[in-house]
């Protein structure tokens, strides 16, 4: 029989990626694994040709192993930031990574496609969010915390269609309460003051999970915390992204709506710039001048070293799943990758990188300003009142450290 290689198997898979989002849906999230020694498959992204037709639909990783020479995968990256890294030992045999080896998570097979969770076969991730730069005292974010923890318990309770599925969620009750604004919170709390408040905040949702439990009459969860990458969600409530430096001190956030939507005068009342859509008619672009806080480096400033040393401190002291992190690096320092993933080997559970470079898109979603251009933009503005239903499109091009392709 003819063998099947690794690139026809991850193909396939993002024709199917490439046929929903053609379908309709906004996107589709695939992560492909292979190993480490599949020279192939760690190249799979450096035909473009292929890149732009159908292999954008995944994020490819390889299950690392310990120990291992790095500099091959090291020399992928540097080019366009793929393959990422998995390290199932650290996976399988650990919690928090400040925690004794325990063994409890031996069956998990891969992660979601971001991955900030540990995944069985037919598992499902079970994600919430909270923003502990927003709140002033530890005994506030306590609050949040709890809400957090009950509202991902409780969707474990809830049964999917599937009966494999249902008996992985049964058993392992897996959740991921996550933070977001983690670089805000250092820089308002100070380091040693935000990982204080990591590690006693996962003893509480480590109490509370007993409690529920017991209270549920369910089996505690195999593993309760993550760091996603968030996205949206923190852009609603002014934070960074997951672990990620924000993008300037002062940028511009371009927001894309349908020319429909009521949003559009509510803004136009408010002052704020409103520009056609150059890559859709249909489409209208609202600029909303921003100014960070707690800014004290770009994503652009922060070293690869730097970056690193986030996510293993957020995998040691708060994570008991995985610290979802694309670390960005400059021209100078793609020498430093296959160094950083040695250092960090026995530190992380997974990462991924990405080159900074320049998109080229127009109205892209952050495009940064000065102090002056800021204060220019926004010395006329007025409230912003949404007395009617909105609607927003969804973003397109660069987002999120990706870009999304027209098909």
């Amino acid at each position: 029989p003819r063998l099947i290689t690794s690139s026809q198997i991850v193909d396939i898979f993002n024709y199917i990626g490439k046929c929903v989002v053609a379908g309709g849906v906004r996107r589709t999230a695939e992560i492909m694994f292979g190993e480490p020694t599949d020279t192939e498959f760690i190249a799979l992204k450096q035909d473009k040709e292929a890149l732009m037709d159908r292999r954008w639909a995944s994020n490819n990783s390889i299950f690392a192993q310990l120990g291992m020479d790095y500099s091959q995968v090291a020399e992928s990256i540097a080019q366009n930031g793929e393959p990422g890294c998995i390290w199932l030992d650290n996976m399988r045999h650990y919690g928090r990574m400040v925690d004794p080896k325990n063994g409890r998570d031996l069956r998990v097979m891969g992660s979601n496609p971001c991955s900030e969770q540990s995944l069985e076969d037919h598992e499902l991730c079970c994600l919430v969010e909270t923003f502990p730069a927003h709140h002033d005292s530890f005994e506030d974010y306590k609050r949040t915390l709890k809400f957090a923890y009950l509202y991902a318990k409780t969707v474990t309770l809830v049964p999917t269609h599937n009966s494999k599925t249902n008996a992985v969620m049964m058993r392992n009750r897996r959740i991921g309460c996550s933070m977001s604004g983690i670089i805000q919170a250092i820089n308002k709390l100070g380091r040693y003051e935000f990982l204080n408040w990591c590690d006693n905040g996962y003893s509480y949702i480590k109490d509370l999970d007993l409690l529920y439990s017991e209270w549920l009459c369910v089996p505690k969860s195999i593993k309760t915390t993550s760091v996603k990458p968030s996205g949206t969600v923190s852009l609603l409530c002014g934070a960074t992204p997951g672990i990620h430096y924000p993008e300037s001190e002062y940028y511009i956030r371009n927001i894309r709506i349908a020319n429909t939507s009521p949003l559009i005068q509510s803004c136009l009342d408010a002052g704020l710039t409103i520009e056609p859509d150059k890559y859709a008619t249909d489409t209208s672009v609202i600029s909303f001048p921003v100014k960070e806080k707690h800014f004290v480096k770009s994503k652009k400033d922060a070293t690869i070293w730097e970056q690193f040393l986030n996510a293993a401190d957020m995998q040691k002291w708060w994570a008991d799943n995985q610290v979802s992190v694309t670390i960005t690096f400059n021209k100078n320092e793609k020498n430093d990758i296959a160094k950083c993933l040695e250092a960090f080997q026995t530190s992380l559970k997974s990462v991924s990188l990405l080159p900074n470079s320049e998109h080229g898109y127009e109205q892209a979603p952050y495009i940064p300003i000065t102090e002056q251009e800021y204060i220019t933009l926004t010395k006329d503005l007025k409230p912003l009142i949404l007395s009617n239903n909105t609607h927003e499109v969804e973003d397109k091009f660069c987002d999120g450290g990706s870009c999304e392709i027209n098909i």
